[in-house]
This record gives structure tokens, sequence and C-alpha cells, in this order.
């Protein structure tokens, strides 16, 4: 029984960094944003989280910094795509790269030093149940409020809603900081609960999962939480089997959880009625308010 709940322990902090980022980067999709820029945010997060934790010794304003993070990258998105109509899926690769570039020259001299690390009780802390709040709150918001009708409308004909009186470029911009603190928050459990330290590209393409799992979960909040330890599940079979001696090459159990990803998207999107009914009619697309 210790033995199963230390790796029940284990899946769950493995799955919670791609519940939280996953969690946001839907509720960006369902807006009709596409942001790809997810893994730069993250690991500007994890950082900034890691960086404030090991100037002030405490590990909760280490939290705090990698949410506005998150958010000031994903702001920085929103202004090049949403006020300066840049192509959202260049830009946001340009985001992933900047973060990637940025977080590795601002944590060069904290490789290797120690924190206090974010308490837990038997493997589970404040920001696992933290996670399934969110999870919760994000699917009440948008199927029972009006905020969450109107995102959505603004996800399948902006220009629609836009006719309606909806501030289509203020609600997108909502909904990408919300993105953004999410996967501000992501990068910061990584760095300061998960692995309490910091190691360039600590993310190791977890944003991508996440990315993905929004696609494998149809745009549900419900179905992302099952995605997400899915994947938590895998990525952590893949290192328990290095401990036996099969002789499977480490090389392919380390790429297990994205071989998984790719499958599961195949298998996803070849279900076109499914695909049809969640998916943003707008994702991706530019809006320019009628003057």
């Amino acid at each position: 029984m210790e033995q199963f709940l230390a790796i029940f322990a284990t899946i769950v902090t493995a799955s919670t960094p791609l519940l939280i980022a996953a969690l946001g980067e839907l509720v960006v999709e369902r807006s009709g944003v596409l942001n790809l820029g997810v893994e730069g945010m993250m690991v500007m997060g994890a950082v900034a989280g890691f960086g404030v934790a090991f100037a002030t010794g405490n590990p909760y304003l280490g939290v705090v910094a990698s949410i506005i993070a998150g958010m000031l990258m994903s702001l920085l998105f929103g202004l090049l795509t949403l006020t300066l109509l840049s192509n959202q899926v260049a830009t946001g690769l340009a985001i992933t790269l900047l973060g990637l570039g940025l977080s590795a020259l601002i944590g060069e001299s904290l490789v290797g030093q120690p924190i206090a690390r974010i308490p837990n009780f038997h493997g589970i802390d404040i920001l696992i149940v933290a996670s399934f709040a969110l999870a919760g709150l994000t699917s009440w918001v948008l199927f029972k409020t009006r905020l969450g009708l109107v995102i959505r409308a603004v996800g399948d004909n902006h220009h629609s809603a836009h006719a309606m009186g909806f501030k289509v470029i203020a609600v997108r911009y909502l909904c990408v900081a919300f993105g953004g603190a999410c996967a501000g928050l992501a990068g910061g459990y990584l760095s300061l609960a998960y692995t309490p330290q910091w190691v360039e590209n600590m993310t190791a393409g977890r944003g991508w999962i996440a990315l993905a799992l929004v696609v494998f979960a149809t745009w549900l909040p419900g179905r992302v939480i099952i995605g997400a330890y899915l994947f938590g599940a895998i990525s952590i079979l893949a290192y328990t089997v290095q401990t036996f001696a099969w002789g499977i090459p480490s090389q392919w159990l380390s790429s297990l959880p994205y071989l998984v990803t790719v499958a599961a998207l195949v298998v996803i999107s070849g279900n076109r009625q499914l695909m049809r009914a969640n998916t943003p009619t707008c994702l991706g697309q530019s809006f320019v308010p009628d003057r």
C-alpha cells in the first residue's frame, strides 16, 4: 500500500503542471486565440519563481512571481497578435524561443542553488489541490456563466459577437492573460515543488504536451484532467520501467510520452464529428473591429 501511494503521489505531481498549463491554454483557445508560446511562458515562470524564492526564502512569493512572469509573456504575445495583428502561430513559436533563451540567461547564476520547497503532505501540496479547484472553476465559468458564454461566442464567431456589442479584443486579452498566468504557475510548480531547483530548459517539452492535451480533451475541462493524468502516468511509467533490467533502450522509454501524445492526437483527429462539435470556429483567426 505504501508503495502504491508513493507511485500515485509521483503521478499526481508529474501531472499537475500539465493540468494547470492545459487549462489555461483551453480558455485561450476557447476565445479563438492559438498561443503556441506555452513552453516559453512555462520556462519563464519556472526561472522567475525560483529566482524570487531563492532571493526571499519564501516559495509562495516565488509562486506569485511565476504567475506574473507567465502573464507578462502572454501579454507580449497579445500585443503582437491582437493589437499588431501578427501571425499567431509564428508569434507563439517566437515567444517560446524567447522564453527558452531569456530564462537560460536569467537563470545562469541560479543553477545548483538550494531553495525551500513548497511544503507537502505525503507528496500532496497546496498547488495540487489548487489545480483541481482551477479545473472546476474553469468548467463552471465557461459553461455556467455569462462570461463563459461571451468567451465561447467570441471564439466561435467573433464578427457576430462584435455585432452584439461584445469587446472581442478585450475578451481575448483577458483570456490570453489567464492562459499566461496558468502557464507561469505550471512552470513555477516545476521549480518550486516538483524538483525544487533551476535547470536550463527544465520544462522539457511539457508546454507542447499541454497544447496537445487541449486537443486531446476536445476543449472540455473535465477531459483535460483525464488527459493530464494519463500522460503523467505514462511519463512516470517510462522512468519506472528503466529501473528494471528489461533491455529496453532508455531513449525509447524517454520518448514514450511524446509518442503517446502523437498517437492520441491522430486518434482524436480521426473523429471529425467530435472535433467539429467543440473546436472554436475562429481559432487562430485575427480580428479587426469595424470602424
